[in-house]
Formats: C-alpha cells, structure tokens, sequence
C-alpha cells in the first residue's frame, strides 16, 4: 500500500504549547514538521501540511485541513508533532 502523510505541527498562534530553556513547543514543532514536509516531498512521498507558519488554527480547522488533505482512508497517515514540557504520561490521539 502507498501511504499519504499529513503532517500536524502542534500548536501555533495563540497557543504556544510549552516552553522551558529559551525554547517555545509551537516554534519547534514547526521546524520539525517543516523538516519532515521538505523531506517527505523529495522522497516522492505524498505528503501535506497542516500549518506552514505560525498560526492559530481551533480544534475543528486541525481536523477539517486533516480530512481536507487526502481524505479519510487506511492510505492516509497523520502525525501531530508535539514537544512535551515533560512529566507527562503518554497519550495516544486518533482521529477518526
């Protein structure tokens, strides 16, 4: 099977997830996810992102540009980056 990617940077805008030693959790995300979009495209993979700058995007829209990406299929992998502050018990996310 031929996977499609959808990449979430993780928060972004008002909401600037942790922070801790200089470094913002929504600005690192970003890079990362940025990273691995650039990445992916010169794999051949296809692939889209969620947020490509630094914006305030609701709950409803993350999940309306997921579904908007490539649809909602077995072929379709989403990963939301996020940096946790730490401490935290690991939660799983799935959007259906």
């Amino acid at each position: 099977m031929d996977y499609k990617i959808v990449i979430d940077a993780g928060h972004g805008g008002d909401d600037p997830g942790a922070s801790g030693n200089g470094i913002i959790e929504k600005d690192l995300n970003l890079k990362i996810s940025n990273y691995m979009y650039d990445r992916f495209r010169e794999l051949g993979v296809p692939v889209k992102i969620i947020r490509s700058t630094d914006e305030t995007i609701s709950p409803t829209e993350r999940v309306n540009r997921v579904l908007d990406a490539f649809g909602n299929s077995d072929d379709v992998v989403v990963i939301s980056n996020h940096i946790n502050a730490g401490g935290a018990e690991f939660i799983y996310h799935y959007i259906i």
